[in-house]
């Protein structure tokens, strides 16, 4: 995760006064035409048919909810969700736990349940207690951890390992070769191992684990800057094509706008992927209130355009200069121990709609902090964490309702998105998504508060006449409620589609469906013409 010193660099970049209204009514984007209703026709209950049964409304939600008039095109948007959107972000010591493996039955299925996910191995371990060594050298003693966190040493047996773990999920993985302690030689000797072992799995190497912040944390003086990254990173690019030819280098891997745009004007011998990392509501101390990590701040209407507008400015440099653009860390918040972002159902409606929220404005891939310490005393942040005693893990993964909003991501499949129009629905977002066999899916999210917000009645106007609509859904009884996110009623993913229900009040050869959601849910719907 970022420093302290990083969030101050990202607070500058991204703090404005916000207003904190939980259930303002969302306005449609500028210059698009507010959604219109369209009259719906008149439901008709099919015989041997069953149909969703979503959890209702709470007795205190007594709050009226404007309805929600969804309008999608058959225009494409020009973005897609491919393969491996979203995934894990790990510390790099972490390829050394004998965890990361396909004999860990229950890992292999947690991961499963995020498609094919990318496994992205970095974070500040990777330049201050990671060392790499393919010749049974000692660690230096300059490698310093601790009890939660271990100077570890890594072998190319430790990514056979891993690499078992890809295989068994379909996954892919991007390793970052240690610039704290720099050694172009060392990374190189990584690269040609990984190269070796993960194949087509190894979809890109990073230099370094967020170097803007180098001055600030004594990896490097205060004087170091930009240039002199960009002349390291060139000596690193340079060796690491040698021995591992044609894997792209993924950076810069940081939370500013100026390293950005000097990675992506930079030439190196193999291709170049840009990324950012980003965590919102980073102000720990409380000394920018709109970047606090507050219930207030996390789920106010403001999230949304403001998590929409930083994606693209992220983007610009990587669009410029013709490049992808990857979001390979990120979460709601950097500020270390639990807070309201943390292990709530809150969390969960914040990571699964953040995560369309990027895909849709053409960020192909997010990879979301994460650690398999213990649950018990491990980082409260992360979407998974290791049952068992504190620091003594039991083999058990569990999964934190943020996992359960990330798995709604999933589920959506791949494919492209479909330009829309949303009216009304308070603090709800939708999006749509054209699959190649021509099938559409509709994700909404109500982040409306289910304690207070009462149903939408959402009115759904399609590209077609679909002949089939079903349903998944995943609900909490309230933000601030610990282990109670459900997917479809129990904590397990999503069955498969042609195994699931109807829509609620779904009529065959309609393009126009109207049914209630309640607040406080994410929901997958699938149609089929």
């Amino acid at each position: 995760m970022v420093s302290l010193a990083a969030v101050g660099v990202l607070v500058a970049g991204a703090a404005v006064a916000v207003p904190f209204a939980l259930n303002a009514q969302q306005p449609s984007p500028p210059g698009e035409p507010a959604a219109v209703p369209s009259p719906a026709p008149a439901f008709t209950k099919q015989p041997g048919t069953k149909y969703y049964n979503q959890p209702g409304p709470q007795a205190s939600a007594t709050r009226a909810v404007a309805p929600m008039a969804v309008n999608v095109s058959s225009a494409e948007q020009g973005t897609s969700i491919d393969p491996g959107a979203v995934g894990l972000s790990l510390e790099a010591t972490d390829l050394a736990d004998p965890a990361l493996s396909s004999a860990n039955a229950d890992l292999v299925a947690t991961l499963k349940g995020l498609g094919k996910p990318l496994l992205r191995f970095g974070g500040n371990a990777v330049d201050r207690r990671f060392f790499w060594t393919s010749s049974g050298e000692p660690m230096p003693g300059d490698r310093q951890g601790d009890k939660a966190h271990p100077a570890r040493t890594v072998t190319p047996a430790d990514l056979e390992r891993v690499k078992t773990l890809a295989d068994a999920v379909d996954g892919t993985v991007n390793l970052t070769v240690d610039l704290g302690h720099y050694d172009p030689a060392r990374a190189a000797d990584m690269s040609k191992h990984a190269a070796r072992i993960f194949g087509k799995r190894l979809v890109g190497l990073t230099v370094g684990n967020e170097p803007n912040g180098y001055p600030n944390n004594g990896l490097r003086p205060g004087s170091w800057g930009i240039e002199d990254y960009l002349n390291e990173l060139k000596s690193y690019a340079e060796a690491i094509n040698k021995a591992a030819p044609g894997v792209p280098i993924i950076g810069p891997g940081t939370y500013s706008e100026a390293w950005w745009k000097a990675f992506a004007r930079t030439t190196l011998p193999q291709q170049r992927i840009v990324s950012f990392h980003y965590y919102p509501l980073s102000s720990c101390s409380g000394s920018e209130p709109g970047d606090e990590p507050t219930m207030a701040n996390l789920m106010s209407d403001y999230m949304h355009p403001r998590v929409r507008d930083y994606d693209r400015r992220a983007m610009q440099p990587a669009t410029a200069a013709g490049l992808p653009t990857w979001l390979t860390e990120t979460g709601p918040s950097a500020c270390p121990g639990t807070n309201p972002t943390t292990k709530n159902h809150a969390s969960a409606l914040w990571y699964s709609e953040f995560a369309l929220n990027g895909l849709q404005q053409g960020i192909k891939r997010l990879g979301f902090h994460s650690s398999l310490i213990t649950c018990v005393g491990g980082p409260p942040l992360s979407p998974i964490c290791s049952g068992g005693k504190y620091l003594q893990p039991d083999g058990a993964i569990q999964e934190n309702p943020s996992y359960f909003g990330l798995a709604m991501v999933s589920d959506l499949g791949t494919g492209k998105f479909l330009k829309l129009e949303q009216s009304g629905g308070g603090l709800s977002y939708a999006y749509a998504v054209k699959h190649a066999d021509g099938s559409t899916s509709v994700y909404i999210a109500n982040k409306n508060d289910p304690q207070k917000d009462g149903q939408a009645t959402v009115t759904l106007s399609l590209p077609g006449k679909p002949t089939a609509g079903t349903m998944t859904q995943m609900a909490g009884p309230g933000y601030t409620a610990t282990g109670a996110t459900v997917i479809d009623g129990k904590k397990a993913l999503p069955v498969a589609n042609s195994q699931r229900p109807m829509v609620m009040n779904f009529v065959p050869g309609s393009n126009v469906q109207k049914f209630p959601l309640t607040s406080g849910t994410v929901t997958v719907l699938h149609f089929t013409y």
